[in-house]
């Protein structure tokens, strides 16, 4: 028994890709337009020349005004016309002569002159496609490319000097970043380490005791609260530098001098077992903002006035405000930085002006109070003192003069905290 025929495999035609060339739009692009405004006035003022020298022909070619009614004029092929014929004959023929060679004219002159501000339009606009081609070509890879633009110093120029700066500056905010990630990744792969390297000598050594693992318990509970410590300061710092020129999300009156004596009270016991001498003069110093974000503010500045204070050393705090403006300032003593050296203080991760890893700290903490600072439209100032330490002055706008006035709220409603 034959088996039953098949069915015809059916064949899938592709579509046939389309023959036709997309269609090309003219763009109203900048050479274009300058263009053909230099032509319209070219051809506008050409016409109106041309349109005034027939006038004037027209009014000058009448020298039978003068003469008597009826004066006839003899021609030279022996005709006899009258004065007024022959005028009219010879204006007609001087207008027709004149619109025709004014015509050509003024078409050759406006052929030439568009051809010639569309060259020179491109000319002048080269630079401004080296930007674009420029743009185009950035990337993270290509950050170090400029357009060093070296013609006139003009508008153009500056245009190219400004897209260089805004070159640099992304380039050094992205480098920033690179050295930032590299620093948090190290920070946070110490502590991991040591808790695993902890780990696995305990339960290799086959005689460890009670003792052994509670003394690996208590290594693998410090690293395990650095490393905590260190996510909560990023998350802090996060937190804050998106908020750095919006309006904050929280807003109610606070006071600093009360987040300093709160910030004192957390470090006493290290402030008493190296010996600092603290001197306070807390004045009430009443701001608006993010309560949590001033009280860590507050706090970063004490606890690195007290981490990188020396034996026996001073640490003074004042608070304070005018009406307009309410003020923190910590000064302690401590090694020597160069003032040349503060502005890397700022860095994440940099103590001195140096890249630090690994040491006490998770060296965020003049980059949380920056943040803190932009976030609240205030400022932060740091003076390296003559004979160690420093001195940090935070500014921020008195609760006085500033609106209390909080963002939407879950429920989507605006509020008010006073």
């Amino acid at each position: 028994m034959s088996a039953p025929p098949r069915p015809a495999a059916r064949r899938r035609t592709l579509p046939r890709p389309s023959l036709r060339r997309p269609a090309v739009r003219l763009r109203p692009t900048l050479r274009l337009r300058l263009t053909l405004l230099n032509g319209v006035l070219l051809v506008g003022a050409g016409a109106i020349l041309v349109l005034l020298a027939w006038l004037l022909v027209r009014d000058a070619l009448r020298p039978t005004d003068e003469l008597v009614p009826g004066t006839t004029v003899l021609l030279a092929d022996g005709r006899l016309l009258d004065a007024g014929q022959w005028q009219q004959q010879l204006v007609d023929a001087a207008s027709q002569e004149l619109l025709a060679k004014g015509l050509g004219a003024l078409l050759a002159i406006s052929v030439v002159g568009v051809a010639g501000a569309y060259a020179v339009a491109g000319r002048a606009l080269r630079p401004l496609h080296q930007v674009t081609a420029t743009a185009q070509r950035l990337g993270e890879a290509t950050l170090d490319q400029r357009i060093g633009w070296s013609g006139a110093d003009d508008e153009v120029a500056e245009l190219a000097k400004t897209f260089d700066a805004m070159l640099d500056r992304i380039a050094a905010a992205f480098e920033a970043q690179k050295r930032f990630v590299a620093n948090a990744s190290h920070e946070l792969r110490t502590p991991l380490a040591v808790m695993r390297t902890e780990i696995d000598v305990t339960l290799s050594d086959d005689e460890a005791d009670a003792a052994e693992y509670r003394r690996m318990a208590t290594v693998v509970r410090d690293a395990s609260e650095r490393a905590n410590g260190l996510v909560d300061a990023l998350l802090v710092l996060a937190r804050s530098e998106a908020q750095a020129g919006r309006r904050l999300g929280r807003r109610t009156e606070c006071d600093l001098a009360t987040g300093t004596v709160n910030a004192l009270s957390a470090v006493r016991r290290e402030v008493e077992r190296i010996g600092l001498r603290v001197q306070t003069s807390l004045e009430p110093a009443p701001v608006v903002g993010d309560p949590g974000l001033l009280d860590r503010l507050a706090g970063n500045l004490i606890e690195n006035a007290v981490r990188y204070n020396h034996l026996h050393g001073r640490i003074q705090v004042r608070t304070g405000t005018d009406g307009c403006t309410s003020w923190l300032v910590v000064a302690n003593t401590g090694f020597e930085v160069s003032q040349a050296d503060v502005p890397g203080l700022f860095e994440p991760f940099r103590r001195g002006g140096q890249e630090r890893t690994g040491a006490r700290g998770s060296g965020l903490g003049l980059s949380i109070v920056r943040a803190v600072c932009d976030a609240h439209g205030g400022t932060v100032r740091v003076v390296a003192q003559p004979g160690g330490g420093l001195e940090v002055t935070v500014t921020l706008p008195a609760a006085d003069a500033t609106p209390v006035l909080t963002g939407p709220t879950q429920g989507g409603r605006s509020a008010t905290d006073r």
